[in-house]
């Protein structure tokens, strides 16, 4: 049996195919069908099904890693949304929290306000309202609902949300609101905050519902197209998404959540970068995914993915609040496009040339330098084995698209201005990872960089030297590393209640009885998606907070089996004390805890791929010859050297192979650039560990 992950990105669209009976991995890569991304997705595993005499019948397990959600909520391209909420609260999503990202600015455009995803004119209100703990204070007006209905139905809305005040606490006003909606217009996505985050803080609740109306509609119909098809060339297996937080989920899940998938593609790529780290022998990984259009950051010491603060979880202008995982991701990858703005400022990205026309150098219409033609003018890509032969790329077209944009402007050769738009890129990327490391309190020099992407191996080199990392691991497949690292995730969900207690006059009885009840409900969703019971796994936690903080931390929950009121209260105390210190360096033993939220996560265990799985290299060799040799350029120090430099060809490196720079070793999905003073090795996984420093 096979099971197959595909990750579908701005350019390319790629596949990696394991045998779960023999460990072996194939993989494809096909440029993305921009105009319907599930068309390419799909054509490419049947091209390789095709290819390889696989039968679609023996393919047991299907996973998908997706911008699909990410770019209609940044791109503003979502359905007609309309708002059903409590009276006197409609304009809860334009005010926000009064927060400015401009303080002192006098023309202030508020993304939120600039770009609503419920305009006030489909924002409507009804008698209702919860207290807490949960009690009516007034009943829901259902006749206030249908007239509600009626209107957004007039107005031809696609999809409506339903967020009542306090329904986190008590849900029966917006179930019985959803049910009427559905009664009375069966084809309009409807969503409450209930299903979709049931936790307190009503913008962000109120946000979160509203995005996931917004991308709802069209979201789901990509991924039900996707499925259909699937299942028309003969796949029967269940198609399953990757999750922001770095868990699977199934179909019908995400097409009723589909908030959860807006880091889809990203994660993919941070849990392959993991996987590969570990394989290496690297638990501590800075991972680097740059792809055509976008570089995406992620840190994991010791290989566990750092999750977001529950309020820092947001999309472009919007709050989601969801499980995400700790990534930055910034407009910088082998399509953007250098340009001089109209200050004579050099610039590098976000735009980018995409898939089509895409670089210059494709001859495909493009006529702006982008970073591909950079690279290529400088020697480090070979115009002839770019995508294994597949693609011939034209040099002097991205030479002269170059001097027409950069040079003349720039008084610049031709190698300098490539060099610059390279060293902008670099530079962008170097601060990203900063971000996530060195200000968070991580010493990258205790971290490994595993690069991967189309053209994270081409940075890698010089990103390390200007963070002071040692250590660099390319996979054997850089470019399908992201959908590698779909088959290395569980499914998982996660669910959590609101309770705003005193850790210290905890119920414990009534605790279990909250935590008990979350367990059922997950442990009933994983049953359903045909796991057994030894492969799910439940485990607790508690959105902890000092008192008088605003701001919660998830903290480990203790078992309460045979522990006192007293005890309880003391271990929690110290779970938190603990996260609070490795978050911000300080702790208040002498304060008192408040539990705000419970959650808890449920996974089940897929046949993932584990590093026992890697094909182990037996053959050795300890010199490889290149394939040719040619000058190539070079930023070092800041000058610019013209060197002769050799390249190989991946598939001819072997364990024991050692190589030192300057060299370029090309392959079908990526090229690697190891620069002067650094040195290569191949592992015996086929990795390629670059580290600092001449060979003896």
């Amino acid at each position: 049996m096979y099971t197959v992950g595909i990750d579908v990105g701005g350019t390319h669209t790629d596949l990696v195919l394991l045998d779960t009976k023999t460990g072996q991995i194939q993989v494809h890569k096909t440029p993305t069908t921009v105009e319907d991304p599930s068309k390419g997705a799909v054509l490419t595993l049947i091209e390789h099904i095709k290819r390889t005499g696989i039968s679609p019948k023996d393919i047991s397990y299907l996973m998908h890693g997706t911008t699909i959600a990410t770019n209609i909520a940044l791109e503003h391209g979502g359905a007609k949304t309309g708002l059903i909420t409590t009276e006197g609260f409609r304009d809860i999503l334009h005010m926000a929290r009064h927060k400015r990202p401009q303080t002192f600015s006098l023309q202030l455009d508020l993304p939120w306000q600039k770009f609503p995803l419920v305009p006030r004119r489909w924002r409507h209100t009804v008698p209702e309202r919860m207290a807490p703990p949960g009690i009516v204070l007034k009943p829901l007006d259902e006749e206030a609902v249908r007239s509600a209905t009626n209107i957004l139905i007039a107005e031809g809305v696609e999809a409506i949300a339903i967020c009542f005040i306090h329904s986190y606490l008590n849900p029966d006003h917006e179930s019985r609101a959803k049910k009427i909606v559905q009664e009375m217009a069966p084809n309009i996505f409807v969503t409450t905050s209930y299903e979709v985050t049931p936790q307190y803080r009503e913008y962000e609740r109120f946000s979160t519902t509203a995005l996931n109306a917004y991308v709802g509609p069209k979201t789901s119909k990509y991924l039900g197209t996707m499925s259909e098809s699937l299942k028309t060339n003969g796949i029967k297996a269940d198609l399953h998404l990757m999750q922001s937080s770095g868990g699977a989920t199934t179909l019908q899940s995400a097409q009723l959540n589909p908030v959860n998938l807006l880091m889809s593609g990203p994660v993919g790529g941070l849990m392959g970068g993991i996987f590969i780290g570990k394989s290496a022998g690297f638990e501590n990984v800075i991972t680097l995914d740059v792809g055509g259009t976008s570089a995406d950051i992620g840190v994991a010491p010791k290989g566990e993915i750092l999750y977001k603060h529950i309020l820092d979880t947001r999309l472009g202008d919007y709050h989601a609040m969801v499980p995400m995982a700790e990534m930055d991701a910034i407009g910088a990858g082998g399509g953007s496009i250098a340009y001089v703005d109209s200050g004579g400022q050099f610039q590098v990205g976000p735009r980018s040339a995409g898939a089509n026309p895409g670089p210059a150098a494709y001859g495909k219409g493009g006529s702006e330098p982008t970073a591909t033609d950079c690279m290529l003018a400088m020697g480090w890509i070979d115009p002839d084995t770019f995508l294994g032969g597949r693609l011939t790329l034209q040099k002097k077209l991205a030479i002269t698209s170059i001097e027409k944009h950069l040079c003349r402007s720039l008084n610049m050769s031709t190698e300098e201005a490539a060099a610059g738009a390279i060293h902008i890129l670099t530079h962008s990327m170097t601060r990203a990872c900063e971000l996530n490391s060195i200000r968070r309190g991580f010493d990258v020099r205790d971290f490994a960089l595993v690069a991967f992407g189309g053209a994270g191996p081409l940075f890698a080199c010089a990103i390390a030297n200007e963070l002071s990392i040692s250590t660099i691991v390319i996979p054997p497949n850089p470019g399908l590393t992201s959908a590698l690292g779909l088959l290395a995730s569980d499914v998982v969900y996660e669910k959590s209640k609101t309770v705003m207690i005193d850790a210290n006059e905890t119920n414990i009885d009534s605790l279990q009885i909250a935590y008990t009840e979350l367990e059922a409900v997950l442990f009933t969703m994983l049953k359903e998606d045909g796991f057994k019971k030894k492969e799910i796994h439940l485990e607790r936690a508690a959105d902890c907070r000092y008192e008088g903080q605003g701001y919660e931390l998830v903290t480990p929950y203790p078992d309460t089996n045979g522990v006192s009121k007293k005890e309880f209260a003391k271990i929690l105390s110290n779970n938190f004390h603990d996260q609070h210190e490795k978050q911000y360096g300080k702790s208040f033993a002498e304060k008192n805890i408040q539990i705000v939220n419970i959650r808890v996560r449920g996974r089940g265990e897929t046949a993932k791929v584990k590093v026992s799985n890697l094909k182990k290299i037996y053959k050795t060799k300890n010199q490889v010859n290149p394939r040719s040799s040619g000058e190539a350029y070079f930023l070092i120090n800041g000058k610019l050297l013209c060197l002769e430099t050799p390249r190989y060809y991946r598939k001819d490196l072997l364990p024991g192979n050692h190589i030192t720079g300057p060299a370029v070793i090309d392959q079908m999905d990526s090229t690697t650039v190891i620069l002067p003073n650094w040195k290569a090795s191949i592992d015996k996984l086929g990795n390629i560990i670059i580290s600092k420093g001449a060979l003896n």
